[in-house]
């Protein structure tokens, strides 16, 4: 796949959009599920600043360098798109209904929870190609996180009450723990220590030491908890609850939900700012974005983007 071959030719305007375009920073990338597109929001003015075509089902995402892997499942292929062009770039096929998209820490592997097949497609960024495809026990895995040091894969499955550990060393799985029903977003904390899991059918978050694969705790969360996001200093969880339209932040100290904050409908997947003072929450039937100030635990506004937003990742 010639992913560069829409770089040639560019006019001298062309090239001052170009260098524009990666000089600006973050962005918030929404996938719209309805509209098959990707917006793009600066998070200094919360503002859309583009949208992008992203196939017919944009899903999951995540960012490896230049490029943003967007999962089309109807299409069965990551969507591959320019960032420095906010234009598609390519394709790379994957297996039947892909769902959560993760980039590897150093950015080398892209991850795609494949439902259909029980499989995390694996893709290799410098070849844009798959590189190699792990079975998981989990019926229709949705997400497929890797640990901070790149050395394991989560894998949360909708039909099921269990994550999947893989060792990426050996390409195989390792261990199985037990959760609520329907475990969904999942995340971890900056040294590794431990993974937050949602658990959309039980309402709650598990709690997972990842040195022993054993369940630490397990918390009461919202109606149908679905997405998860970490603070960057590892003080605060962020779960999505889905049936009640707001998220809870657990303080990571005693594991204790410290606030609620009310959101748009249907909150989905999220993503922090790095310096940690903005979470962007996707309200899928709200078709917006909610913007939540994390020093005060404060919903300051709402963005519209497309329909059915799905998540965000954020660069």
């Amino acid at each position: 796949m010639k992913i560069r071959q829409h770089l040639a030719g560019l006019t001298a305007a062309g090239l001052l959009v170009w260098s524009v375009a990666i000089s600006a920073a973050p962005f918030a990338y929404v996938p719209n599920e309805g509209s098959g597109t990707v917006s793009v929001i600066d998070t200094a003015s919360d503002e859309v600043v583009a949208t992008i075509p992203a196939g017919k089902k944009p899903r999951g995402l995540a960012i490896s360098g230049d490029w943003l892997y967007v999962s089309d499942q109807p299409n069965n292929r990551l969507q591959v798109i320019d960032l420095k062009m906010r234009a598609a770039a390519g394709t790379i096929a994957l297996g039947e209904s892909p769902e959560g998209v993760y980039a590897s820490p150093d950015g080398r592997w892209i991850a795609a929870a494949i439902e259909e097949s029980n499989a995390v497609a694996v893709t290799d960024t410098q070849t844009n190609k798959v590189a190699f495809t792990l079975q998981v026990k989990g019926r229709n895995p949705e997400h497929a996180v890797f640990s901070p040091d790149g050395t394991k894969l989560f894998v949360s499955a909708e039909e099921g009450e269990a994550v999947d550990i893989i060792d990426l060393a050996t390409r195989e799985q390792v261990a199985q723990v037990t959760v609520g029903a329907r475990p969904r977003g999942i995340g971890f904390l900056p040294d590794g220590s431990r993974a937050y899991v949602a658990t959309e059918n039980s309402n709650e978050v598990y709690v997972i030491d990842t040195a022993t694969s054993k369940l630490v705790t397990h918390i009461k969360a919202g109606q149908r908890s679905n997405g998860i996001s970490v603070h960057p200093d590892g003080s605060r969880v962020y779960v999505s609850n889905g049936g009640e339209a707001s998220v809870s932040v657990i303080d990571t100290r005693d594991n204790r939900i410290v606030a609620t904050i009310a959101v748009g409908q249907r909150p989905w997947n999220m993503a922090i700012t790095p310096d940690g003072k903005k979470l962007y929450v996707a309200n899928g039937r709200s078709n917006s974005v909610s913007v939540i100030d994390t020093v005060r635990n404060l919903r300051l506004r709402d963005i519209a983007v497309g329909a059915l937003p799905w998540g965000v990742v954020i660069k």
